[in-house]
């Protein structure tokens, strides 16, 4: 049988509730149940509303309803418990009569509870406001937190433990994100710069692996130091190996690496080049790469302690991006 919701009321406050719970005891009267096992019933179901914040402030809304044989106390919508049965339907006049009642019951506020009402529901409001303002800054603390263990965790990951400097993954990831960018905005330099420390196993040999400690850490010191921080970037990216990616043209580029060669006596091989707006469509990243490396190979291969420039297309020695050709910078020399 459809159920017949006799009354829906708030029971903000304590007198929203008492009224409510009076407003049941006379229905199941009316209605001709027992009043006595009603009021038992409604003790518990008192309790619970107040379990759920009734009587606090909050808007919790509860409702009478007459399904067949039993009225039912009804709130949250998961929340429905039976409060008196009857061993005849009630007659549809009565039952008419009585949602009519409780309605205009309902209707008539008294002034002091309405104004009770509120000041519970502003201080619930408030309390609730209060709360939800606590949780976010603790769900921001969380979240910036986990942030930071998680840039911390990238850090370690892109960092070489010796030296500081960024690794070699930290390299392929940055080298590929500017290169792309630079060819594709057409609308600044980009140099990038290899370096190998001369005869770094005899060093080894010589002197101990704790002195070579030292002396890549003195590489890696360096190369902080001659590039800007912030904009350009120092990789170790294994052993000897190392690198520089300068957001400049290369005559920068030559410059940094004579500071290098400089403040390292001449003890390291340097190769160089550089793309810019004027670089062909093209230009692929690995061949890029090898330009500076086979420039690397040529500073090698032509002594040592010297930094070798190739800025020409890699098909052959014409094209060039700027208008010079391959350039070798001596140690100790004169600017490239």
């Amino acid at each position: 049988m459809e159920a017949v919701e006799l009354l829906k009321q708030d029971l903000a406050i304590e007198p929203d509730l008492q009224n409510f719970a009076g407003f049941v005891l006379e229905s199941v009267c009316k209605l001709g149940g027992g009043v006595f096992a009603a009021s038992v019933a409604m003790l518990d179901v008192i309790r619970d509303l107040r379990g759920d914040g009734a009587a606090t402030g909050r808007p919790i809304q509860a409702s009478l309803l007459l399904q067949g044989h039993h009225l039912l106390v009804c709130w949250d919508e998961k929340h429905a418990v039976k409060v008196a049965g009857f061993a005849r339907l009630p007659p549809q006049e009565a039952v008419i009569e009585l949602r009519t009642h409780l309605q205009n019951s309902t209707a008539m506020a008294d002034p002091d509870i309405l104004m009770q009402r509120n000041v519970q529901m502003a201080r619930h409001l408030e309390e609730v406001r209060a709360r939800t303002e606590r949780e976010i800054e603790a769900l921001q603390e969380a979240v910036e937190k986990r942030q930071d263990e998680l840039r911390e965790s990238m850090r370690r990951a892109e960092t070489d433990p010796l030296t500081g400097l960024l690794n070699r993954r930290a390299f392929d990831d940055r080298l590929d994100r500017a290169f792309h960018h630079v060819m594709r905005q057409k609308n600044a330099p980009l140099s990038l710069v290899l370096l190998d420390l001369d005869y770094f196993k005899q060093v080894n040999d010589e002197f101990g692996h704790q002195y070579g400690d030292a002396y890549l850490n003195k590489m890696a010191h360096i190369l902080r130091s001659v590039i800007r921080e912030d904009v350009d970037f120092a990789f170790r990216f294994c052993g000897d190996e190392f690198a520089l990616l300068i957001y400049a043209d290369y005559p920068l580029a030559c410059e940094k690496s004579r500071q290098v060669l400089q403040l390292m006596e001449g003890k390291v091989s340097i190769g160089i080049t550089a793309i810019g707006p004027e670089t062909p469509e093209g230009l692929k990243l690995d061949e890029f790469f090898q330009r500076a490396d086979h420039a690397l190979y040529d500073a090698k291969h032509q002594g040592r302690g010297r930094a070798v420039v190739d800025i020409c297309d890699m098909a052959s020695n014409s094209n060039c991006i700027f208008p010079c050709p391959k350039t070798v910078v001596i140690p100790h020399g004169q600017n490239p």
